[in-house]
């Protein structure tokens, strides 16, 4: 029970601490960040737009998120590195706060759901799909969905492939829900077949059934000259009996 009781514990804090590090790091754009435990304590990787914003000058922002996380958490001797996000296009929770962002700024939700949805696709993303549900236009919660590429939903291929993030804003209306997934193209296993054009597909498929056709009916044909040769056999065999 001991046991469970420290998994519980540790998610939860690390839940708030994530909570914590999204609204601290807000303006230099995070990405998520990586949490392990050392003999020298705990070591986090922190994913981020502008790493500049995070490190402060001579590293003064590092050394005052350290003190904060000292005190508010009571992690033992933290060790942050900072690491800048290459492509952050196709990182959910970088994409959801800036939906989130522009949605705050008064940007219809619609528009800046297709904008984000077209963001994504243009950096070359498997598929993505934008949920935003709560008080939308009307005083009756629903929900909107939005998508575009293919987007595994079950099984392997969907933990190997998609990446979630969710968020939430304050509106006139009340509280906004986001969820957005990103399927990586470059995440993709060797054995997994993408197929781009649909209808060249189809095409080489209904070739490829027809000369299976072709093949096997030219197989079960009847050769002439075996027929002839078989009917000359059953007349001599009538006249021997005779």
């Amino acid at each position: 029970m001991n046991a469970i009781k420290n998994v519980l514990k540790n998610n939860y804090r690390n839940t708030e601490l994530d909570e914590f590090l999204k609204e601290e790091l807000k303006d230099a754009g995070f990405g998520g960040a990586d949490i392990q435990k050392s003999p020298l304590g705990t070591r986090l990787t922190l994913y981020v737009t502008r790493p500049g914003l995070v490190i402060g000058r001579k590293g003064s922002g590092i050394r005052d998120l350290t003190s904060k996380l000292e005190v508010r958490f009571g992690l033992t001797n933290p060790q942050i590195s900072v690491v800048e996000v290459e492509v952050p296009e196709l990182n959910p929770k970088i994409m959801c706060n800036r939906l989130a962002q522009l949605i705050e700024r008064g940007t219809a939700f619609r528009r800046a759901a297709l904008w984000t949805v077209k963001t994504i696709e243009n950096a070359g993303a498997l598929g993505v799909e934008v949920t935003i549900s709560g008080k939308l236009r009307s005083e009756r919660a629903h929900f909107e969905k939005h998508s575009s590429g293919i987007i595994p939903k079950s099984g392997n291929m969907a933990d190997k492939v998609v990446r979630e993030g969710i968020t939430h804003v304050l509106t006139k209306m009340g509280i906004m829900g986001i969820r957005l997934k990103i399927a990586i193209k470059n995440a993709t296993p060797p054995e997994f077949e993408l197929i781009t054009n649909f209808k060249d597909h189809n095409n080489q498929k209904s070739q490829a059934d027809d000369k299976n056709l072709s093949g096997s009916n030219e197989s079960n044909m009847p050769d002439p000259n075996e027929t002839k040769q078989q009917k000359e056999i059953i007349e001599n065999k009538g006249e021997i009996n005779k």
